[in-house]
């Protein structure tokens, strides 16, 4: 499947901007314009870019996000890609360790999307060169750092994944916020698995039609309905697969009521026994 060019991009407060300085590899440079769209984002600069736009290997992994590449803006120093931009957010897996931190004072990204969500400003997201990072000067440029919560043994990501970890989980907040309310974020997964009271009513009746069956005490009729009911609540029922549930539990109970002579099912089923005959 493609893109779905016919949503708009989600709405945002804030305008954010990824730049990528000194960027190296194509692969990388396709792929982080994958994940900027995957996540609804499409604004792209490059800082002295070591592979161009154009790069057939970039237009592969890009797949249908070549948009991105054909929108994205060069630059020739890091100053003149953020001169417009009132918030300048770097990122770096290199941590100081130690009581006595200087100057990589680092927030994670959950920080990161919490100060940024509510701004109405333009930001810059800002990722330095494959195997290098960004320089002590140009993280002294930023505002503040963000670092993806990485195991210390092998903290530094492919740049790819670090911009795609940070652009999920600024979209990620969208979708909570916005998801059913924004036409670019349709309700198609639902956020809460609930159901309503009255499914639950005719669920449970459902259950207890079946258990009035089992052979045994009032005890094992009771503890079955009981934990069959438990075990379906616990997995976050959703409305459709509750409806066909019950439809399939009501079938069971019919069946067993037809079978034992119980007459019930003349009166009280939905669902139509087929006799031989017929």
């Amino acid at each position: 499947m493609g893109e779905r060019s016919d949503l708009p991009l989600p709405f945002c407060n804030y305008t954010l901007h990824v730049v990528l300085v000194g960027t190296q590899h194509p692969g990388n440079l396709g792929a982080v314009c994958r994940s900027l769209l995957n996540h609804g984002f499409d604004s792209l600069r490059l800082v002295q870019p070591q592979c161009h736009p154009d790069d057939v290997e970039a237009r592969n992994r890009a797949k249908h996000a070549g948009r991105v590449l054909d929108a994205c803006q060069i630059y020739s120093t890091f100053e003149e890609a953020i001169s417009d931009c009132s918030l300048v957010v770097g990122t770096s897996g290199k941590r100081e360790i130690g009581d006595k931190t200087q100057k990589r004072h680092f927030m994670y990204p959950w920080e990161f999307v919490d100060r940024v969500s509510t701004t109405q400003q333009s930001v810059a997201l800002v990722f330095g060169e494959e195997g290098m990072g960004l320089s002590t000067e140009d993280l002294l440029r930023c505002d503040y750092l963000v670092t993806l919560p990485t195991w210390e043994g092998y903290p530094i990501t492919n740049l790819s994944h670090a911009v795609h970890t940070l652009t999920y989980e600024l979209h990620r907040q969208r979708v909570l916020d916005g998801q059913g309310r924004d036409a670019a974020l349709p309700d198609i997964v639902p956020i809460e698995r609930s159901i309503s009271p009255e499914q639950r009513r005719v669920l449970r009746k459902s259950i207890d039609d079946i258990a009035r069956f089992l052979p045994g005490g009032e005890e094992r009729r009771i503890s079955f309905s009981h934990s069959l009911t438990r075990a379906l609540q616990r997995s976050g029922l959703e409305t459709d697969q509750t409806n066909r549930l019950i439809g399939g539990f009501v079938d069971a109970s019919t069946a067993l009521e037809f079978v034992s002579q119980d007459t019930t099912w003349r009166s009280s089923r939905r669902r139509r026994v087929l006799l031989e005959e017929e």
